[in-house]
C-alpha cells in the first residue's frame, strides 16, 4: 500500500492562496527548494487538482531552462517533469507526457491508487486534498508556513466531518522566518 502525502505553502493565518489566487507571498528560497527536492525524489506519483495543475504546468515543465534558475530549481523542475502525474478535474484540462486526466470520483481513484504497491504519492491542491483528508486517505501533512497574513483566500483545509489527529514528525526553521512542519496521521 502506498502512502499519501499532502503538503503546501501556507500563510500564518491558514491560507494556501490569497484572494484572487495570489501566490506572491510564497517565494521559496534555495534551502526550501532543496528540502522540497529531497522530499519529491521519494514520490512516485503526483496528484493535482485542476487549479494547482494549471498553476504548476505554466512554469515547471521548462523551469530548468530559465536563465535565472538556481541549481535546486533546475533539479526540482526536472524531477517534477519526470514524475508521473494524475490531474483530477471534471472540466477538460490539457495534459501531456506522463500525465493523465482523471474525471471520475477522485476519492475512489485515490483509494485505488493508494492500494497499489509503489512509492508514496503527493496530493496537491486544497480541494483535492480536502476530499482525501475527509476520506481518511492522507498519511502525512507537510506544511510550509510563511510569516505573512493575507486575511482571506483559499484555506489549507476545507471543513472536515471529524477531527484528524496528527503526530509531529519534523520541524525546521528556514531563512526568512519560514517554518516547515511534517505531521503523520495518527491511526
Amino acid at each position: 500500500m502506498r502512502n499519501l502525502v499532502h503538503g503546501m505553502n501556507l500563510t500564518l493565518d491558514g491560507y494556501v492562496a490569497a484572494p484572487g489566487d495570489d501566490l506572491g507571498w510564497s517565494e521559496p528560497g534555495d534551502e526550501l527548494f532543496q528540502w522540497r527536492l529531497d522530499q519529491e525524489r521519494a514520490i512516485g506519483l503526483l496528484l493535482y487538482g485542476r487549479k494547482l495543475w494549471e498553476t504548476m504546468s505554466c512554469y515547471w515543465p521548462t523551469g530548468d531552462q530559465q536563465p535565472d534558475a538556481t541549481p535546486a530549481e533546475i533539479e526540482f523542475a526536472r524531477n517534477r517533469r519526470d514524475t508521473p502525474k494524475v490531474v483530477f478535474s471534471s472540466a477538460t484540462v490539457e495534459v501531456d507526457g506522463n500525465t493523465r486526466l482523471a474525471t471520475g470520483d477522485a476519492v475512489a481513484e485515490i483509494t485505488r491508487l493508494k492500494a497499489e504497491d509503489g512509492e508514496p504519492m503527493r496530493a496537491g491542491g486544497a480541494t483535492l486534498a480536502g476530499a482525501a483528508v475527509r476520506a481518511g486517505l492522507i498519511d502525512e501533512c507537510t506544511i510550509v508556513t510563511h510569516p505573512v497574513l493575507v486575511g482571506g483566500g483559499t484555506p489549507f483545509f476545507a471543513a472536515l466531518d471529524s477531527w484528524v489527529n496528527l503526530n509531529l514528525v519534523e520541524t525546521r526553521t528556514l531563512p526568512g522566518g519560514v517554518v516547515l512542519t511534517r505531521y503523520g496521521t495518527r491511526r
